[in-house]
């Protein structure tokens, strides 16, 4: 008898491992949620972290977070490159990690870490040809998700992602996408101001030629990430495995748009209307595939890309659509390099009826985005006062942040470097963000509809691209 009640207790620990804790609904919120914030109760597994996005979420520590992080790979450079840049973060002279990390490698490596579960959150950045069936076979197993974007990369697997929300808010686990731009500093102002009524008024219809709100990112294949320059495994190249750039890149613009143009309004696919699309390729030399890809040759599966010796990557896409009635465009370039000084880019113009909040990235602002407010058909001696009190306003929440004037109608925000903390930054910040969701038990309302009306503008956009 005593045996049999260690094998049930034994059974119930790996049950409660594998499920976060998380019971059914008819539980109470308390008997529900496992994660109390204490020391080390969140154990994560990455998968296959082809991205560097995958260590990224370990570029610092987090006291909820255990120190032991489990990963499960193939064998290949992908995991070698990962485990380089997660011991890289341990031995830096400056506030060094600890990490333990424990890898298994195999051809298996994903029913491994289903039937081994050592944590209750699976990390994933990699290739996203397999992503989206990753992420419903982890949620039917019980384990809470945070995923690289985009967590689907074509029409044709929406539904199975569609489901994966389902089936996690059945079984109590949270799944989630890391939205970095949201933590941007002049995209954050940007929401702000144009909350205030006294300086944006309200946010026009716009038209297909001349949207309400305007998203463009630009980025390079060849870059340096954490000071090092950065090498790309060559399926990156391949949109089969990474997706096209309308699905891919795009996720972060669209989810942008929702946030700041509804802000924590639900909303839903019937919302949506696409109005046109178009894709692009960029052209790669086999010198730019070598510089970035270290290999001398294109792999058998690019061979469909290439046209002469040139590979040709449909990394380009834009998307102009409809939300709630509201023009908007969301459109991504991939450049080879960027220019001297220069890095990836973001481009934003939202567009009020008393004024336009537009950020700006490019030579004249070093690189650096910078929020600009031009004033539209209104006095404009009424309208700086009103912006004055605004900034004045928001300088409990953003200490030291001022407005200059640089035009007739026209002003600049002025921001302390201290909230610039730099893309690699917001990964730790979504990650703490997320942590906090596990302790509350739940996402707010509006996040899971959101990510699926997000997916579905992506994908529908790129099916009218395709046509």
């Amino acid at each position: 008898m005593k045996q049999l009640s260690i094998l049930v207790l034994a059974f119930i620990m790996v049950l409660s491992a594998c499920t976060g804790g998380s019971q059914k609904s008819t539980e109470t919120e308390n008997e529900k949620n496992m994660f109390t914030g204490a020391k080390g109760e969140v154990k994560i597994m990455t998968l296959d972290p082809g991205h560097f996005h995958a260590a990224l979420i370990l570029k610092k520590m987090y006291d909820q977070v255990s120190p032991v992080v489990h990963t499960y790979a193939p064998e290949g450079a992908d995991v070698d490159d990962h485990l380089a840049r997660v011991e890289s973060f341990n031995t830096r002279e400056e506030d060094p990690t600890n990490w333990e990390v424990i890898t298994y490698r195999g051809p298996d490596f994903f029913e491994k870490m289903i039937s081994e579960c050592p944590g209750n959150v699976m990390n994933m950045a990699g290739n996203n040809a397999k992503k989206t069936d990753y992420i419903l076979k982890t949620v039917e197993a019980g384990i809470n998700v945070l995923a690289d974007k985009p967590m689907v990369i074509s029409p044709e697997e929406f539904p199975k992602l569609e489901k994966a929300f389902h089936v996690a808010e059945e079984n109590g686990v949270l799944l989630y996408d890391i939205m970095t731009e949201r933590h941007e500093i002049t995209t954050l102002l940007q929401r702000e101001l144009s909350q205030l009524p006294e300086v944006f008024g309200t946010l026009q219809a716009g038209s297909e030629e001349e949207p309400a709100i305007t998203k463009e990112s630009v980025h390079h294949f060849f870059k340096y990430v954490s000071g090092k320059a950065l090498k790309r495994p060559a399926w990156f190249f391949d949109t089969k495995q990474q997706g096209e750039g309308i699905v891919d890149v795009n996720t972060h613009l669209v989810d942008l748009i929702q946030w700041e143009a509804f802000p924590e309004v639900v909303l839903s696919k019937d919302d949506v209307e696409i109005v046109s699309a178009k894709r692009w390729t960029t052209d790669l030399t086999p010198e730019m595939f070598k510089k970035v890809t270290y290999l001398d040759e294109y792999p058998e599966y690019l061979k469909k890309d290439v046209d002469g010796d040139v590979l040709k990557v449909y990394s380009n896409g834009e998307i102009n659509y409809k939300l709630k009635g509201i023009h908007a465009k969301a459109s991504v370039i991939w450049n080879f390099q960027a220019p001297e000084g220069a890095a990836d880019t973001h481009y934003s113009i939202m567009r009020g009826t008393k004024c336009n909040l537009e950020i700006v990235q490019g030579e004249a602002e070093g690189y650096k985005p910078k929020l600009y407010i031009e004033a539209t058909d209104v006095d404009l001696n009424e309208f700086a006062g009103s912006l004055n009190n605004a900034v004045s306003g928001l300088e409990e929440k953003y200490p030291g942040l001022s407005v200059e004037k640089i035009g007739d109608n026209k002003w600049a925000l002025s921001i302390p470097d201290e909230y610039k903390v730099g893309h690699e930054a917001h990964f730790g910040q979504v990650t703490e963000k997320y942590l906090q969701y596990l302790v509350d038990g739940k996402l707010p309302e509006w996040e899971v509809p959101n990510m699926i009306v997000k997916y579905y503008t992506t994908t529908e956009g790129m099916k009218a691209a395709m046509k």
